[in-house]
């Protein structure tokens, strides 16, 4: 257990001062080069670096390294492929926008490795009722929900900090509950999730210096999922990040409404003072952000910490789930 303790000390270091350091530097590289894109919340043509997605990957790849090579443990090698797949899957539609099919099966692609490394059980735990046996559908669960959790982080990036904000709460949330579960070892190898979103958000946070980009917000997606289906904690992973998947759920209801996205107008407008404001516009797609906004317009950190606090909700209520799914196994 010493050991452990000790693993989880330097790989979460490991993953943080990795971002924490590199960030700026990667910041000051993409504005160089001109790789930035205009903040549409603030007034001004305020342009922002991205994507923010290498630093991201670096941190996670670097500490999961450092406890493969003393756990020496497939379910790391799952983390590491698929992660880094979904990295350079992001990276490609960062450089060049793809169709809106691309990032979806693509990332079908980046769940492969958790199948072929044995990484997974096929029995689903459910809280109080105990686990299911559902061998070939569980396949077909690891294929969708790696481009699930992926694109639920990435629909969920459309204000300073919070998508990486959101993830702090949310794989935190789950690491507790990896731990409450006892099993340790995926514990640990969830506790880089935590921290890298830790670090970045000091610079994604209002008003970023860096917006993490398709290649970070499906990085921390897919890590996320993997380690909900290596850690067998599939329901508990859906708890914890309820409110992205909600805004998930309503967008693609919207865009099945209205039969295309080419057609949908924006959801959020500003007001004079530039506040974000719910459109009136019967096209525009039903977000989160937008049902916030239903009582009145807000400044962009007070929509922001409106977000974290649903997410801390939702965290609170995986965590019970995790003690009930404890009580039932």
């Amino acid at each position: 257990m010493t050991e452990l303790f000790l693993l989880a000390i330097i790989s979460s270091l490991t993953a943080f001062f990795t971002v924490f350091f590199m960030t700026p530097s990667l910041t000051k590289f993409l504005e160089k080069r001109d790789l930035t894109v205009k903040d549409v919340n603030k007034k001004g043509n305020i342009m922002i670096a991205r994507p923010g997605g290498p630093s991201i990957i670096l941190g996670i790849v670097t500490s999961e390294i450092i406890l493969y090579v003393f756990l020496q443990l497939n379910e790391i090698l799952a983390v590491i492929i698929t992660t880094s797949t979904a990295f350079i899957i992001g990276y490609i539609d960062d450089r060049q926008v793809k169709g809106a099919w691309f990032k979806p099966v693509a990332l079908t692609i980046s769940a492969i490795p958790i199948i072929l490394l044995g990484t997974y059980d096929s029995e689903l735990a459910f809280p109080l009722f105990g686990t299911v046996q559902i061998p070939l559908l569980y396949l077909a669960l690891i294929i969708f929900m790696i481009p699930i959790t992926g694109n639920t982080i990435n629909s969920i990036d459309v204000l300073n900090g919070v998508a990486s904000g959101f993830m702090v709460i949310a794989s935190f949330s789950l690491s507790v509950c990896l731990f409450i579960l006892q099993n340790y070892e995926i514990a640990l190898v969830s506790l880089p999730l935590g921290f890298v979103s830790l670090a970045f958000y000091k610079y994604h946070k209002i008003p970023s210096k860096i917006f993490p980009g398709d290649s970070g917000s499906l990085t921390l997606g897919a890590m996320y999922g993997t380690i909900a289906i290596i850690g067998s904690v599939e329901i508990i992973a859906a708890v914890a990040l309820l409110p992205a998947i909600i805004n998930s759920f309503l967008f693609l209801s919207s865009v099945k409404r209205s039969g295309s996205k080419l057609h949908m107008g924006t959801p959020v407008i500003h007001t004079n003072d530039f506040k974000l404001k719910s459109t009136d516009d019967k096209d525009a797609p039903i977000t989160l952000v937008r049902l916030i906004l239903a009582g009145g317009p807000l400044f962009e950190n007070q929509v922001a910490k409106t977000i974290f606090k649903l997410g801390l909700f939702s965290g609170i209520l995986a965590i019970i789930t995790a003690f009930l799914m404890d009580v039932s196994l």
